[in-house]
């Protein structure tokens, strides 16, 4: 079932070319459920010469998404986290974005996890924007370009093998972030 929604939404979305890239991009980053690369994955497929171009356009549509997402989490979702969790659990969310807020977003914005989650999370804690821009532009573009550039020059065999390895390659980049900002932390202690 969840197959034949996501295979219908890429043949549907493709047939728009950029522009239902850039809708699925915008979309996915707040509400939406399909993500981009599907349909960038598609189209660069389709003219691998344009791979660079599609990854632009999902980056550019993505983060525009998410400063929606943001925007939805700031102006409507503490009223409704509220009815669902406990006060002393949003403020330590809260507490986790100041603190942790710029390589959250990054790690959300680049690897598996739901990027809308913390695009929401990150307007309901009410974290700096032009950090969450950053943070967004920097992940976003490394996700979308990597997978344009693994097109272009390499083709559908090693895409078949990178989007095999995704969980294991974003799992490894995020533990290193995340052993960094350990680090890091330990360190600034001393």
């Amino acid at each position: 079932m969840i197959n034949d929604i996501v295979e219908w939404a890429k043949e549907f979305f493709v047939s728009f070319g950029e522009i239902g890239l850039f809708i699925v991009a915008f979309a996915e980053s707040s509400v939406f459920p399909i993500p981009p690369d599907i349909i960038l994955i598609a189209l660069a497929l389709l003219n691998p010469n344009l791979s660079l171009y599609y990854s632009l356009i999902a980056s550019i549509g993505s983060v525009l998404g998410g400063i929606g997402g943001y925007y939805i989490g700031m102006k409507g979702g503490r009223r409704i986290a509220k009815r669902i969790f406990k006060e002393r659990l949003l403020n330590k969310v809260d507490e986790y974005f100041n603190e942790y807020g710029t390589w959250t977003v990054f790690i959300a914005a680049f690897s598996p996890i739901p990027y809308k989650v913390f695009t929401i999370g990150a307007g309901i804690a009410r974290f700096n924007l032009k950090r969450f821009i950053i943070a967004s532009v920097i992940g976003r573009s490394a996700r979308f370009v990597a997978e344009g550039i693994i097109i272009m020059f390499w083709g559908k065999e090693i895409l078949d093998f990178a989007l095999t390895n995704f969980e294991l390659i974003t799992i490894t980049v995020t533990a290193a972030i995340i052993g960094y900002i350990i680090i890091k932390k330990f360190r600034s202690s001393k």
